[in-house]
């Protein structure tokens, strides 16, 4: 039970990304400071996001490089492939990153971790109520970092059928005969390919032209290619209307433009988004305004419409990934205990965590074009480096954007493979507002990856 007539200088509702790293510096600069988490903590990253993913990819990489054996001059007869093995070895990351979490507050009343769900509860004067398990206290300020959900669109027949999805793909240890996956966003391209190199037929669904349809058409069209040459099959501009249960599983209808056709799989994963899990926070009771998405409206300096009342992470809206929302405590330590100077005006890049990986920073081409016309493009093939030959490993490509006047980097797409790592030569550059001749006069080390980057800046 906790202190019911306790009050705390911080409370943190929410263990994700953002959460623990604020309780300590907050503690360590004497606050005191109460973490509530009801499962968890760690966030979706940890529990069934980028650590168990990865993971699992590692292990369908091996599998699908032990069947290119023979481009090696390798001799491997069989791959054999434990499904249930491969989820046992995420889980147990799952359980050791999530430990190591724990133990970062063993033995600690500041910061004070309590497994409770917590809700704002009004106001006590200049304090702000929260509830939890029954129990009451007070808080002079309030940081929100609860995370989002797999958003369940309305779709006829849904509620009859099991389905897999981003929160819960980690529970299922049989691998599906046949999978279609609805949505071909990040999450669905990364689970198709995961699902398909485990030996899995894939089919994905998607309702725009494009896969990823944030990206410039070029890119997301030679990250389908990719796909395709694995298997997986694409079924876009269709949207999936209704489910219904089978003898052999599951028959999806997908209607296009007052048409469409049926498709009878195994198993469903739905990827058709994030729902924020804002609807049992007692908002209403402090004032906090919320998007009609039920996103928490925040300033750069991520405070709510409420003061003293913030928010990190997916629930404050903008890019929704692991790095934003811990750089979000920084953020927030800054507001809270330094001098507010750091704001979420940063570069944000991220990657798509397929094989090879797409990792992206900045402006896209048609975004640069949009706002500044006077832009020009380096691309540079990933065939022609030396490395990527020697690697087998020549699929994608590197696409940097520029300002022509200032030489500045204003975008970079780097589809390759290690392509989320190598995406940081232009990241830091681009941080550094630099020319993007300092990259290109620069003493690259031969062979290597990272040449291409130049290459392709020195392409412009």
């Amino acid at each position: 039970m906790t202190d019911t007539r306790a009050h705390y200088d911080l409370v943190i509702i929410g263990g994700g990304q953002a959460g623990p790293p604020l309780a300590h510096a907050a503690a360590n600069a004497g606050r005191r400071v109460a973490l509530f988490e009801r499962k968890q903590l760690g966030g979706s990253c940890v529990n069934f996001g980028c650590t168990p993913t990865k993971a699992a990819f590692t292990s369908a990489r091996v599998a699908h490089q032990a069947r290119r054996g023979g481009e090696y001059g390798l001799r491997i007869p069989s791959v054999d492939v434990d499904f249930a093995a491969v989820l046992a070895r995420a889980r147990r990351i799952v359980a050791e990153s999530v430990a190591s979490l724990d133990r970062s507050f063993e033995g600690r009343d500041n910061p004070r971790l309590i497994r409770a769900h917590a809700r704002l509860a009004g106001r006590d004067g200049d304090r702000f109520r929260i509830d939890a398990g029954g129990d009451r206290m007070t808080a002079t300020q309030v940081v929100l970092d609860t995370g989002t959900r797999n958003l369940v669109p309305s779709i006829d027949g849904l509620g009859d059928i099991r389905f897999l999805d981003a929160d819960h793909w980690l529970d299922h240890d049989a691998l599906p005969h046949d999978l279609l996956i609805v949505g071909g966003g990040y999450v669905g391209l990364e689970m198709s390919q995961f699902y398909r190199r485990m030996g899995a037929q894939v089919t994905v669904v998607h309702p725009a032209p494009h896969v990823t349809e944030h990206e410039d058409h070029d890119v997301a069209d030679a990250l389908q290619r990719v796909l395709e040459d694995e298997g997986i099959v694409f079924v876009l501009g269709h949207r999936a209307t209704r489910f219904a249960r089978t003898a052999r599983g599951i028959c999806t209808t997908l209607e296009k433009n007052g048409g469409g056709q049926r498709i009878e799989t195994s198993d469903v994963f739905l990827a058709a988004g994030r729902r924020p899990n804002t609807d049992d926070l007692g908002l209403d009771t402090v004032g906090v305004r919320l998007s009609d998405k039920g996103i928490v409206d925040v300033d750069d300096r991520l405070a709510t419409s409420t003061p003293g009342i913030f928010a990190a992470g997916d629930i404050r809206g903008g890019p929704m990934f692991t790095h934003t929302a811990w750089d979000d405590h920084r953020i927030l330590a800054s507001q809270l205990l330094g001098d507010g100077a750091r704001t979420t005006h940063r570069i944000v890049p991220y990657a798509v965590f397929t094989d090879p990986a797409l990792g992206r920073a900045g402006m896209t081409e048609r975004q640069a074009r949009e706002a500044n016309g006077n832009v020009r493009v380096g691309r540079f093939l990933m065939r022609d480096n030396g490395k990527a030959r020697q690697l087998g490993e020549t699929a994608g490509f590197s696409k940097v954007v520029i300002d022509a006047d200032s030489r500045q980097i204003l975008g970079a797409a780097v589809l390759a493979f290690e392509g989320a790592e190598l995406v940081h030569v232009y990241v830091d550059l681009m941080n550094a507002r630099a020319s993007c001749d300092v990259l290109r006069d620069a003493v690259h080390i031969h062979p290597t990856l990272a040449e291409a980057m130049q290459s392709a800046v020195a392409r412009l």
